[in-house]
């Protein structure tokens, strides 16, 4: 076997390790962090339609999908019972894509459990069952946050959709934008985003 015959597929096994689509160590995910760079967030969200904009620590804005209606997908409501978005319309609520395996994912979940006490926000848990999602909330001690959970990756399958990602929705139940990669929800940069849901 060739040099190149060995070091080409391992590139190329790297080059996908890079989101948390999967269950990583939670020394990969804090090598992961420590990759990223920061841009400086602006006061006010620049962008052209359909532009991808880096927002804050680690998100990538994207208003591509603007005014498409939620999906009808199913997933459990906290108390277990099937739900879909439609439950939520009459009100803008963020919907977060997670899992308790995802570090980028557990690092925001504090700056959501602030927001969801100002705006509905739906923690949708990619996780695969519902006691590992409860043991989270459990341990965390989230005030405002409900734990929900998509144990069949619907909306992660549906969307292409690395973890985490969150996309706000409006009152029609129409997507405003969404955000691929961590943010931190309590920023400036972050309420006025979440004010363009009406």
């Amino acid at each position: 076997m060739s040099f190149r015959s060995t070091i080409v597929p391992l590139l190329m096994l790297t080059a996908l390790a890079g989101g948390c689509d999967r269950q990583d160590s939670a020394q990969g995910q804090a090598r992961e962090q420590a990759n990223v760079t920061a841009p400086a967030p602006a006061a006010e969200p620049t962008h052209k339609e359909g532009e991808k904009v880096a927002v804050d620590s680690l998100g990538a804005l994207d208003r591509g999908h603007k005014g498409e209606a939620a999906p009808a997908l199913s997933f459990e409501g906290p108390d277990g019972k099937a739900m879909t978005l439609a439950a939520f319309k009459g009100k803008p609520v963020l919907v977060n894509l997670w899992a308790t395996w995802c570090g980028p994912c557990v690092a925001e979940m504090p700056t959501l459990d602030a927001l969801a006490g100002t705006m509905t926000v739906a923690t949708i848990s990619q996780d695969k069952d519902r006691p590992t999602v409860d043991a989270y909330f459990k341990a965390k001690g989230f005030r405002n946050l409900k734990p929900y959970l998509d144990s069949k990756l619907g909306f992660s399958v549906g969307f292409n959709a690395s973890l985490p990602t969150s996309i706000l929705y409006d009152s029609t139940g129409h997507e405003v934008w969404r955000m691929a990669g961590g943010m931190d929800w309590t920023t400036p940069t972050a309420k006025a985003l979440l004010a363009e849901a009406k």
